[in-house]
């Protein structure tokens, strides 16, 4: 049985993003975000790039297009800009296939066809004719393929080449004509023409990775090699890009270079002392199996780190927007600790430089059982934090919360603690009359 073809329209995606999701998602559209685009049944999956790869999924229900985003605005329920670009992109597909079928039961002059085309995927405000080369392949024939291969050298020749630093626009011809220089490229199997198509555009240290990754798949790796390090080069004194430095990394393993390799990755953890860099510092150093060196180096490096934000908080005490800065604390070793599982030693960490109240929230549930008292006491000072937030779904919280003291002062053997707690929790937010109804009963 044939799969039913989901209907989504521009309309349907219109009305289902605010006007800002559907401008960027249209921006993510035409610079080809979307890909991996499939279609299941009654739905269409997808990913696509942003500051991460997003699974994205739609479908039509009641007329209208409904979908779900991994993405932070996603998982809010938001028709987000991930979504709209994946939407547009199965409409550019039936457009492209409606009139690649007419073509071939046409069967137009070749030559004006290739004419025709290029100037749609240059000049249209959609991506309709997005690939035109190789989707009209069959229709243009050797003759037709060289015409278009003609307009698109020429355009070609116009445009500048571009070095590290130069600003890189994904609008207008520049970035269409290079798509389809690199599909021709690609069709003609020629490595090495399809990165000089690639290499006039070197304005970021992504664009070497790009070339590297090319290189490394047609398993040339010397050559793999030295565009990686020339991009990490051409980039040394701006921001790095942790991907090049990443692929780098892998290769000086794979080359046994292991030294070369860690101190790529020792930069990465040095530029942000967080538990993810961590992770990945582990996940290096355990190839060079040197973790216990890396990791005695890596806390030592967090807490020196701490101190120095310590010392130039204080010495900033006078600025007015100081208060509204986060208070530097112990909350990355926590963290850390916490990820290694040894709960003594975050829980420890925590005494001694604080940390984020969600990491007193699951310290305290992981001491629950064997020192309850913690607990008790952690949770005592988050119940007015969770109140002030003023939303009934805080005050249920808080509710849940004062019964679990009241549990844990049961277990402590402190029964008659808990009334007067209660009391004062009622007078200190006596105005707020949901919260108040919701300790009625305790």
């Amino acid at each position: 049985m044939a799969k039913k073809k989901i209907k989504i329209t521009a309309a349907a995606i219109r009305r289902a993003a605010d006007g800002k999701s559907y401008k960027r998602g249209e921006n993510y559209f035409r610079r080809g975000m979307v890909y991996s685009l499939l279609t299941d049944g009654d739905a269409v999956a997808a990913k696509v790039r942003g500051t991460r790869n997003y699974r994205v999924r739609l479908w039509a229900e009641d007329g209208e297009v409904e979908g779900e985003c991994s993405c932070p605005m996603g998982d809010a329920g938001v028709f987000c800009k991930h979504l709209v670009a994946a939407g547009l992109s199965p409409i550019l597909e039936r457009l492209q296939e409606l009139h690649h079928a007419a073509c071939l039961k046409a069967k137009p002059e070749p030559e004006a066809l290739a004419k025709r085309l290029f100037k749609w995927e240059i000049e249209s405000g959609w991506d309709t004719f997005y690939g035109a080369a190789e989707t009209y392949a069959d229709v243009l024939g050797e003759n037709g393929l060289a015409v278009y291969r003609k307009l698109a050298e020429k355009l070609w020749d116009q445009m500048p080449q571009l070095g590290p630093g130069d600003r890189r626009s994904f609008e207008g011809p520049r970035f269409r004509i290079t798509s389809i220089m690199e599909a021709l490229a690609r069709a003609s199997g020629d490595i090495e023409q399809l990165v000089a198509v690639k290499a006039r555009d070197l304005s970021s240290a992504y664009r070497y990775l790009d070339i590297a990754e090319t290189y490394k798949q047609a398993k040339q790796a010397d050559k793999a090699l030295e565009w990686a390090e020339k991009g990490l080069k051409a980039f040394a004194e701006k921001d790095p890009d942790g991907r090049l430095e990443d692929f780098l990394a892998d290769e000086y393993h794979r080359r046994r270079r292991h030294d070369e390799a860690m101190a790529l990755i020792w930069n990465q953890f040095c530029r942000r002392m967080e538990l993810g860099s961590y992770q990945h510092l582990k996940q290096h150093a355990e190839r060079a199996k040197q973790w216990p060196h890396w990791r005695e180096k890596a806390l030592s490096a967090i807490r020196s780190a701490i101190e120095e934000q310590k010392r130039e908080s204080a010495s900033k005490s006078k600025d007015p927007w100081q208060a509204w800065r986060r208070p530097v604390d112990h909350s990355v070793l926590v963290q850390i600790y916490l990820w290694e599982r040894d709960i003594e030693a975050a829980w420890q960490e925590a005494q001694a430089g604080g940390c984020s109240d969600a990491l007193w929230m699951k310290l305290a549930g992981l001491r629950e059982k064997d020192h309850p008292a913690d607990a008790v006491e952690i949770y005592q000072r988050q119940i007015d934090l969770i109140v002030n937030i003023k939303k009934n779904d805080a005050y249920r919280e808080a509710a849940k919360l004062i019964r679990k003291i009241q549990k844990l002062m049961a277990r402590l053997g402190r029964e008659d603690e808990f009334p007067p707690y209660l009391e004062s929790v009622r007078k200190t937010h006596k105005p707020k009359r949901n919260f108040m109804a919701m300790l009625k009963d305790m």
